[in-house]
């Protein structure tokens, strides 16, 4: 099993094969950005997973996401958190989308967003990862079990969201973003919200 150390967090894959699998096999993998007045929407795709999140400079707004499938010219994702609205956890939306020249179009219900894919390319650690224990000081590793409330990290090629959650009940404990880069075993994170 593979098994990667971030941030004294030890995540492992929800897949095996997530880390190692190129980005071009899902045109929709990676980072999409829009912007407007300030205002910097994400959504980050990989391993089956999509999060979306806004946020200005100095302020978190909102974020969403869970598992979500590729149909015909859809995307139907299913909700494992929302903070806008937990009433939605457990529901699916699909969304109408196009992919032309880097942009993604989704046509939602408030209309037409555009995003913008950020260059990146896929590194070891590109994918879903769930949380499986804490490493205190000394080294002290403290295993987390495995229920209903859970906290996972989706990474892309440059970017890196973890959330905390409880789909089950529809809780939503907390979040945090930005980019991150990958020297050898160097793992170095720069926040943009929590």
């Amino acid at each position: 099993m593979i098994k990667k150390h971030i941030l004294l967090l030890l995540f492992v894959p929800f897949s095996l094969v997530s880390a190692l699998r190129p980005y071009q096999t899902n045109p929709l993998a990676g980072t999409w950005r829009s912007q407007d007045a300030g205002r910097t929407t994400l959504i980050t795709i990989a391993d089956g997973y999509l999060m979306q999140t806004t946020y200005e400079p100095s302020r978190f707004i909102a974020t969403k996401g869970g598992p979500y499938k590729q149909e015909t010219g859809q995307l139907r994702i299913t909700a494992e958190f929302d903070t806008a609205d937990s009433s939605r956890v457990g529901q699916s939306d699909a969304y109408r989308f196009t992919l032309r020249n880097d942009l993604l179009t989704l046509t939602t219900p408030s209309g037409n967003q555009i995003f913008s894919r950020i260059i990146e390319s896929s590194t070891a650690l590109t994918g879903l990862w769930r949380i499986t224990a804490r490493t205190g000081q000394g080294g002290q590793r403290t295993p987390m079990p495995k229920g209903a409330r859970k906290t996972i990290k989706l990474l892309t090629g440059s970017r890196f969201q973890w959330v905390a959650l409880n789909p089950e009940t529809k809780q939503f404990f907390g979040t945090g973003g930005g980019t991150y880069t990958l020297a050898g075993t160097d793992y170095t994170e720069s926040i943009d919200f929590f």
